[in-house]
């Protein structure tokens, strides 16, 4: 089964490196007008080119903004919009992890992450359904983890944030499934990503990267960390017309490392 995406236009945010550029490299190679937002416009040109690699017939674009600043979402929708195309397909992949011991956790510290992690998507849902349920065709994809569905000690806010995202999830999806629009969330385990490899450069473990990435990996029932790509290809399902009946879930994508169905 080919899955394609053609006519259809993606936002992505935090688009620019690990999960986020591979879902949009995805897109874009399966057809779609993608536009990326993340912050560092050096590492956005970078995937702007990719994303032109993948797809030269359609339009793109690479924006820079802040997503836990109000203003800032709309200006990246809105010129997202004016370059690519009313929004079809939006992909929540905003924040990295932040977890520490909650007595350490201050007010600003919880502000931020629910500002980068749940407002910034909150802002989104609220400026794409409109297109979306006019049409009667739209995906939101909201990319979560593990910590949604079970939290674990020293790991708020994001454990948190995730978690509301997750009822976020399930409420739009009742709310919009009869308007053709389809919400579900993926939930990743520990994947290789960007933010592992500047921790293995953090630790200075003095083992090669792929020999840090194997040992976080035998922690993992599949024995392995996944990889991007494979986040990317569950993604695509979801965006396409094969998943037309599926809304409201939310998918673990761990190697069964989550004691969460």
């Amino acid at each position: 089964m080919e899955l394609r995406l053609d006519g259809r236009t993606a936002l992505i945010t935090g688009g620019s490196r690990g999960l986020g550029r591979a879902m949009a490299e995805t897109f874009a190679a399966a057809g779609a007008s993608v536009a990326v937002v993340a912050r560092d416009r050096d590492v956005l040109d970078e995937t702007l080119s990719a994303l032109q690699a993948a797809n030269p017939h359609a339009a793109h674009a690479a924006i820079s903004a802040d997503v836990r600043q109000a203003s800032e979402v709309a200006r990246a929708h809105a010129e997202a919009v004016a370059a690519c195309g009313p929004i079809d397909i939006l992909v929540n992949n905003s924040g990295t992890s932040n977890a520490k011991p909650f007595l350490d956790i201050d007010d600003d510290d919880w502000q931020d992450d629910f500002d980068l992690k749940l407002f910034s998507a909150v802002r989104l849902c609220r400026l794409c359904l409109p297109h979306m349920r006019d049409q009667g065709w739209g995906r939101i994809i909201n990319s979560l983890n593990i910590g949604a569905k079970a939290a674990s000690a020293q790991t708020c806010p994001t454990a948190a944030t995730r978690a509301a995202g997750l009822a976020m999830t399930k409420a739009l999806a009742s709310e919009f499934a009869a308007d053709g629009v389809l919400v579900n969330a993926l939930i990743t385990g520990l994947l290789v990503t960007h933010q592992w490899r500047t921790r293995w450069e953090r630790e200075g473990t003095g083992t090669t990267f792929t020999e840090f990435t194997a040992a976080v990996g035998d922690r993992i029932p599949a024995g392995r960390m996944g990889d991007a790509q494979e986040f990317a290809n569950l993604a695509l399902f979801l965006a396409s017309d094969a998943a037309s009946y599926v809304t409201g879930t939310a998918i673990n994508i761990d190697g069964g490392l989550s004691p969460v169905v």
